[in-house]
């Protein structure tokens, strides 16, 4: 009754925000008028819808529209007369005109035609020879996907046909086979060919996809060695094999250190002279040194795995393992089914924030290869990756323009994959919810 007369009393007043409360009488009475309590919550949201606005909203309406001007370092300066420019830029506001740097060529505006930034990125990538050659990349891996499909359903049946290892292997092997089949290497060359977009963004992904699995492998890799009961001085072994990790702080000087090592006269070839073998210039060609480029990252990046895994190990009960001995379950088995299942809630988000941290890698290949080796006049480096290119853009050409054009198409490229990569992997739902 007493719930009853307070929903009656709630629904029967006119504003929607008033609330209730309870005095220590024990009786219902609302309280607060909806013009008071909307001034109170605005109080207190206030300072950080302010925040929002000045540190997100207008950054981000601030470099869209740069993003279709010729704005570079001959046209620092903006036109004041066009509305939206006296706006949003800084540098037309009162307070700021006198602080516009001196510019060589006249104030910035519109380019003509005003997308000219974005096609230049982009390119030729919506040709049909573009498209063509992404369909063809995308039909290799098909049998990847199918082999995913398979094992999950497979997986669900108490005795089903086929291993998921053999899935996996069968897969993997008819995706080499097409790979060869539809001459992939031209179909990649041509795509590659299309625009700086397509380019940085495609050996960005290629450098998280190398780098990522062998991260988690070699993490995982040590995480059971050390998780063992017979290992000898398993804390000296933890200590030293973290070590990477803490020296992925110094940055810029030990992957300067690794960059010694990868020279003509590094410490590699001088070790393989007396071996009597003749070393090459792991830097100056594109594969080796893009490949060397993901060993040092790897180098860094593992122990974070290691860590993450070891903790997940030790809080997997040790009956399990008992009792898949006594079954008969072979090593592999174990790993395959008792291991990794139990330990993927934690793995999950470990692998998600390394393909984040990997994708805005910038030290490791700046410090190494600055980007190069150089292929082409105006083309990106073979380890010109997102944040490398982008840093070129503003610091070194300053074409402010181009380099907003490149954020905006990348922030929506990497919206699009966050939202479908949390609907898949469901990572934003409890750890141990079905």
């Amino acid at each position: 009754m007493f719930w009853r007369l307070c929903r009656q009393n709630i629904h029967n007043k006119r504003s929607f925000f008033e609330i209730f409360r309870f005095p220590t009488g024990g009786g219902c009475m609302v309280s607060w008028s909806s013009r008071r309590k909307a001034l109170t919550v605005l109080f207190f949201i206030g300072p950080t819808l302010l925040g929002i606005l000045l540190f997100s909203v207008y950054p981000i309406l601030l470099s869209t529209y740069v993003s279709f001007t010729n704005r570079n370092k001959f046209r620092p300066n903006p036109d004041c007369s066009v509305p939206l420019t006296g706006l949003l830029e800084p540098l037309c506001w009162p307070q700021f005109r006198d602080r516009a740097p001196a510019g060589l060529g006249s104030p910035y505006g519109l380019q003509d035609p005003v997308f000219k930034n974005y096609t230049d990125l982009l390119g030729a990538m919506f040709t049909p020879a573009a498209l063509g050659s992404m369909l063809l990349i995308a039909l290799c891996f098909l049998p990847l996907i199918a082999a995913w499909l398979l094992n999950k359903r497979f997986a669900k049946l108490p005795a089903p046909p086929v291993s998921g290892s053999a899935l996996w292997w069968g897969g993997l092997g008819l995706s080499l086979v097409l790979a060869f089949a539809l001459n992939i290497g031209a179909a990649y060359n041509a795509l590659m060919d299309t625009g700086d977009f397509v380019v940085v963004v495609g050996r960005t992904i290629i450098f998280v996809v190398a780098r990522v699995p062998l991260s988690f492998v070699l993490g995982l890799t040590f995480a059971l060695i050390l998780n063992s009961e017979h290992l000898p001085g398993r804390t000296f072994f933890r200590i030293a094999l973290f070590i990477p990790w803490a020296a992925s702080s110094l940055g810029i000087l030990m992957a300067l250190i690794w960059q010694f090592f990868f020279r003509e006269q590094g410490t590699i070839n001088q070790v393989l002279n007396i071996f009597g073998l003749t070393g090459m210039a792991w830097l100056k060609d594109p594969v080796t040194a893009f490949m060397a480029v993901v060993l040092v990252d790897t180098w860094f990046s593992y122990p974070f795995f290691m860590i993450t895994i070891l903790g997940a190990l030790q809080s997997v009960p040790h009956d399990v393992y008992e009792a898949a001995d006594l079954d008969g379950a072979s090593w592999w088995q174990q790993l395959t089914r008792i291991t990794l299942p139990l330990v993927r809630p934690a793995v999950l988000p470990a692998t998600v924030l390394t393909s984040i941290t990997a994708f805005q890698m910038f030290g490791t290949a700046w410090a190494i290869t600055q980007g190069g080796p150089i292929q082409a006049v105006g083309k990106p480096g073979a380890t010109e990756f997102v944040i490398v290119y982008a840093f070129k853009q503003i610091f070194q050409t300053q074409n402010y323009g181009r380099a907003t054009a490149f954020a905006v198409i990348l922030f929506i490229f990497l919206f699009a994959v966050t939202l479908y990569s949390l609907r898949m992997t469901k990572i934003t739902k409890g750890a141990y919810e079905s």
